[in-house]
């Protein structure tokens, strides 16, 4: 019986039978655009937690907008890999292994998202000026994620095609 904290042997050789499994099949069938699509969400999901948290507490803390923007990309990195990591971990892979697995499958997708969502931030005129109460500071915020999931969707589509990308994630659950 495995309660989710052994971390050796059995578990983590059906893990890493399991990736190249699926890291194998993912190089033969491509990736379709639905796959794409979720894997896509999940990095949103994660980005969004980070950059909308980094983007409340910076701006309510009054700081500059160098400052905030570095907050909200750290965190949007840190809940990012999180989430992939705690969804590794709890399907049996050891520590080390699942924050090399989170690293591999969203470090590209996490920072498209973020190049694109705070490129459009920093387009929309008066938006980095905006304070929280504004229609302007959560319109931009929530508009430049959904631009950024539609510019990543594609990215994680080849890079799941290729056996990367969350391609390593769903070899794991």
């Amino acid at each position: 019986m495995d309660d989710g904290t052994r971390h050796t042997g059995t578990t983590q050789d059906r893990a890493a039978a399991t990736h190249g499994a699926g890291h194998r099949g993912a190089h033969t069938s491509g990736a379709s655009w639905s796959t794409a699509a979720q894997a896509t969400l999940h990095c949103l999901t994660g980005c969004a937690v980070g950059e909308i948290l980094g983007m409340v507490i910076g701006t309510a803390l009054e700081w500059g907008n160098l400052g905030t923007t570095l907050l909200a990309v750290a965190l949007a990195f840190v809940f990012g890999y999180s989430f992939t990591l705690f969804g590794i971990r709890r399907a049996g892979l050891g520590l080390r292994g699942a924050v090399k697995v989170a690293l591999a499958a969203d470090t590209l997708s996490i920072a498209v998202m973020e190049l694109v969502d705070n490129g459009i931030i920093l387009l929309v005129p008066g938006a980095m000026d905006a304070q929280l109460r504004d229609g302007l500071f959560w319109s931009t915020l929530l508009g430049g994620l959904a631009v950024a999931f539609v510019v990543t969707t594609p990215v994680n589509k080849w890079m799941i095609g290729r056996g990367k990308g969350h391609a390593v994630v769903h070899a794991h659950h």
